[in-house]
């Protein structure tokens, strides 16, 4: 039996069951805007994952007397447009930062009202009633959303559509958990055989020797063992830089390159206003490795990206190191790019985390690695096998990744289509 609809009168939601009716946000919600510590009420995270303790990476503030309180059951909404869809129901009570909205659900089902607000299609209508000078800093407050209009169904069916959207996106989040899970096996094979490349080589029954280094263990017989500061000349990037020298200008390897990419890209439209003299002394050349040099985790720093070409008139963050070899005859860059990424570059990394402060990986530690170094026939056999080998791993991971994002998008055509009536509860 089809139902009858009728016009909402609201863009982003269209026609709605004859039964449902359209009401003011500010009828189911009030606004909670208590301020409390953070020590009475510990801090909260707003992500696009929901409320979560707070995040060891999130920004801190010294201002911990002036929060919001947050009540398990409240909804929490970031009110910043670059925060899109960062909100969700509270399963805890604690605190939260005052850019954020707290709202208490009042005549309406909570985890509909969660299901309601934490989608795309009103995602983009709250920031539309939202006020601001550039997008950046464009903010809704609760004035504004709360003359939002929003379609209502009777109790009973809120009742029923969170009963089969718990069911169905509980499946959903299953199978995408099923998917992370190898990824991650497929990313730890990955890094296992990498690391046993680079520290053991190809062949098996090739004589071993101790290596002296706990995390490397045994290496060929024929393999050295150097500290990297033997290997090239280290420098910290360009710095001192104002915000209007960016957006213009020279190209310019950001922190984000460095990162993100195994190796550099040069296809990245990074630019700074740099002078000639920055330029020769930032300079970019084939063989150079770059280290992230400050980062909010240990797991985050010191992850290296190699030039695989020069960069004319290139220059490099300040945030990062550059390592210009001695000799590319010693040092291969398509080597290079898998060892400093291999885990025992990480492994290291983690031993000496006593002499890393939270915030900066220092030029003296970073020297102090030892590096292990085949012949260069070697390295370039072995650069040549990893390059292949990587790229069907990589092509596994992306088909999963692919697949996230297909269960992903379902997940919220499911909901969208529950929240505004145009699937029924018995489909």
């Amino acid at each position: 039996m089809i139902r009858n609809m009728k016009d909402s009168c609201i863009d982003w939601i269209g026609r709605i069951p004859e039964t449902w009716s359209v009401h003011r946000l500010g009828e189911f919600f009030t606004e909670r805007r208590e301020k409390v510590n953070d020590i009475d009420f510990p801090p909260l995270s707003v992500t696009k994952k929901g409320i979560v303790q707070q995040l060891e990476t999130a920004a801190k503030s010294n201002d911990n007397e002036n929060r919001k309180k947050v009540v398990s059951g409240d909804f929490v909404i970031n009110s910043r447009s670059d925060r899109k869809q960062s909100c969700g129901l509270s399963l805890n009570t604690g605190s939260v930062s005052l850019i954020n909205t707290v709202l208490t659900p009042r005549n309406i089902h909570p985890i509909y009202s969660s299901y309601l607000l934490n989608n795309y299609g009103f995602a983009e209508e709250y920031f539309r009633w939202g006020h601001g000078i550039v997008m950046d800093l464009w903010t809704t407050n609760w004035r504004e959303m709360s003359n939002i209009p929003l379609p209502v169904p009777p109790t009973e069916e809120q009742h029923l559509i969170v009963s089969v959207l718990n069911t169905k996106t509980s499946q959903i989040d299953q199978l995408i958990a099923l998917q992370e899970q190898q990824i991650e096996k497929l990313k730890e094979y990955k890094q296992s055989v990498i690391s046993k490349a680079v520290t053991k080589g190809l062949d098996p029954n090739v004589p071993m020797k101790d290596s002296g280094i706990e995390w490397i263990g045994k290496i060929p017989i024929n393999w050295k063992i150097s500290r990297l500061r033997y290997l090239g000349q280290t420098r910290s990037g360009i710095s001192n830089l104002k915000p209007d020298q960016f957006g213009f200008g020279y190209p310019f390897l950001s922190y984000k390159n460095v990162y993100n990419n195994w190796n550099v890209d040069t296809k990245y439209d990074d630019l700074v206003n740099s002078t000639e003299e920055s330029r020769e002394r930032f300079s970019i050349q084939r063989g150079d490795i770059f280290f992230t040099g400050s980062s909010e985790t240990i797991e985050e720093l010191g992850l290296s990206s190699v030039a695989l070409q020069n960069w004319e008139k290139a220059v490099f963050n300040g945030f990062c190191i550059r390592l210009r070899p001695n000799n590319l005859d010693t040092c291969n860059p398509e080597y290079s790019k898998f060892y400093y990424r291999s885990q025992a570059c990480r492994a290291y990394l983690s031993a000496y985390d006593n002499s890393i402060t939270r915030t900066n990986l220092s030029q003296s530690t970073l020297k102090n690695m030892p590096v292990v170094i085949p012949p260069m026939h070697e390295q370039k056999f072995i650069s040549a096998y990893l390059e292949i080998f990587c790229a069907k791993i990589d092509k596994l991971i992306d088909l999963k990744y692919l697949k996230i994002k297909k269960y992903g998008d379902y997940k919220k055509t499911l909901i969208y289509e529950y929240v505004t009536g145009k699937r029924e509860v018995h489909d």
